[in-house]
């Protein structure tokens, strides 16, 4: 049976479980507690050497990491995953788009905001959300008069980028500019077998 490391308020962690369930596969959910230490231990840093969630762990034992390799290996044979090469390449660039401008700082903005943080550097969280907000706006113009980002269907694509753009909100980002985004927001959430489960950071990771 497949098992996933996870911690429950991870937006990169909502990703793989949404997934999993969509696809309607048998799995078990292992949470670590990153405030912990749990993802730092010489067990855990054998799975992912970068001792980040999510990891998943593959039935014959071999484990995985990174949200978006695990998105990709899961939806290979699928709907999830277009079969034409420059689709699938489409589905791979909105992947690298979203860990390299929007989950850095879109995600980045929200943690500081949700635990406290944000006080800590104001003029380094300003630019995260600056920065936030000019990734949100490439998201709008993919989106513009498309229903989904590629091939006009859903796949890992919008799932991957819907992880981090949901909850732009809180980390202090308006989202009525972007239209299109909060549109295809609604899109998602409405397909058959979705769900979101994503929690808060609890009391205690708060500064």
């Amino acid at each position: 049976m497949l098992r996933l490391y996870d911690y429950p308020a991870s937006a990169n962690c909502l990703k793989v479980r949404v997934l999993l369930r969509q696809l309607g596969l048998e799995w078990e959910r292992l949470p670590v507690d990153l405030f912990a230490g749990e993802t730092q231990t010489a067990e855990y840093l054998e799975r992912n050497p970068a001792g980040r969630t999510p990891v998943l762990v593959l039935d014959g034992g071999a484990a995985l990491a990174e949200s978006g390799a695990i998105l990709l290996y899961l939806a290979e044979g699928t709907s999830f995953l277009p079969d034409g090469r420059l689709e699938r390449a489409r589905v791979h660039q909105w992947l690298f788009f979203e860990q390299n401008l929007l989950e850095p700082n879109v995600g980045t903005a929200r943690f500081w905001k949700l635990t406290a943080r944000d006080g800590l550097r104001p003029e380094v969280f300003a630019q995260k959300v600056e920065a936030g907000k000019d990734a949100l706006a490439v998201l709008e113009r993919g989106l513009t008069g498309r229903p989904f980002l590629v091939a006009g269907r859903y796949s890992v694509a919008d799932l991957a980028l819907y992880a981090y753009t949901h909850v732009a909100g809180d980390a202090g980002i308006e989202m009525s500019p972007y239209r299109s985004v909060t549109d295809w927001l609604a899109r998602v959430e409405a397909l058959p077998g979705f769900a979101n489960d994503l929690e808060p950071y609890p009391p205690n990771a708060r500064a």
